[in-house]
């Protein structure tokens, strides 16, 4: 039991980690011309395949009610078509460490989604840190402001959130079907319905044209991909199989700190004193939201 729950940590560590990376690499990107469109449209074709494969490999243990094909395909273009798109268009107007602590406060929605549609009782501990979170939210988005005021700003701010919102209902609504699929199969599934939305965004909205970036562009695509979605997008789930998705949730922390640091690496971004304390103030909040009383 305590070397499953060593890898699971591991695994957890490791899946937040590569995660984190993708906002960094949109950003650069964008520095060779990319539109978010055609990013997300390289990043699912490339990972299409592993879930094919995957999904091939591994099938539903129990059969499944078509309703239950139809939520699934639902929670798909949800959790991974709308929620990455509007972050990859929001990502075109802030810094990558402002969109990783703004889509940062999804679990605090959740809890808000889970309240509103399911009727679960927040705590007051869980209320407390949902009023903490979004203080935070409002400290570093002064102190975006203070820097540049801007009206793009607002709006990758906005365009980040409904990320955020997405991704949550995506989280609230699957709690329930994932166990009839099963993790993997369920992230399969899901993966390649967010990529058939992908294309047909891209054939409604775009001239259909091969696609005519640098070399880098396709290599970052790439990397985006497997590192920043396939690979963790399992290690995740077995992490959440093996600890519980309440432990799992700490380590969810990481996540803002890692691509802050990897801005700060890759990008040159920076972050101002008032901002630091804004990133504290959100991450302690998302802690105190998630944090369970023992039993």
């Amino acid at each position: 039991m305590k070397n499953q729950t060593t890898l699971g940590v591991i695994l957890a560590v490791t899946g937040i980690l590569l995660f984190s990376s993708k906002a960094v690499m949109v950003k650069l990107a964008y520095l060779y011309g990319a539109d978010s469109i055609s990013i997300l449209l390289l990043r699912m074709v490339f990972a299409f395949p592993f879930y094919l494969t995957i999904s091939l490999i591994k099938r539903p243990q129990q059969p499944i009610a078509r309703r239950d094909y139809l939520w699934l395909f639902a929670l798909g273009m949800i959790g991974y078509y709308l929620a990455s798109y509007f972050d990859f268009l929001g990502l075109q107007y802030i810094k990558a460490s402002l969109e990783r602590l703004i889509l940062f406060i999804y679990p605090t929605l959740v809890l808000l989604l889970s309240y509103l549609i399911f009727g679960k009782t927040i705590t007051r501990k869980q209320a407390i840190g949902v009023v903490v979170t979004y203080i935070g939210v409002v400290i570093i988005f002064s102190g975006e402001l203070a820097v540049n005021q801007s009206d793009q700003v607002i709006l990758g701010a906005v365009l980040i959130f409904f990320s955020a919102l997405t991704y949550a209902s995506y989280l609230t609504g699957s709690g329930w079907i994932i166990p009839k699929f099963g993790a993997t199969v369920f992230t399969s599934y899901a993966m390649m319905i967010s990529c058939g939305c992908v294309v047909i965004h891209y054939l409604l909205t775009e001239e259909i044209t091969i696609l005519d970036f640098d070399a880098e562009v396709y290599w970052i695509g790439l990397a985006m991909a497997f590192f920043a979605t396939v690979i963790p997008s399992y290690l995740i789930s077995y992490a959440i199989k093996m600890i519980g998705a309440n432990s799992f949730s700490i380590f969810g922390s990481l996540g803002p700190v890692s691509t802050i640091a990897l801005a700060y690496l890759f990008l040159d971004e920076s972050l101002t004193l008032i901002q630091l304390v804004g990133s504290i103030v959100v991450i302690g909040g998302i802690f105190l939201a998630e944090k369970k009383k023992k039993p």
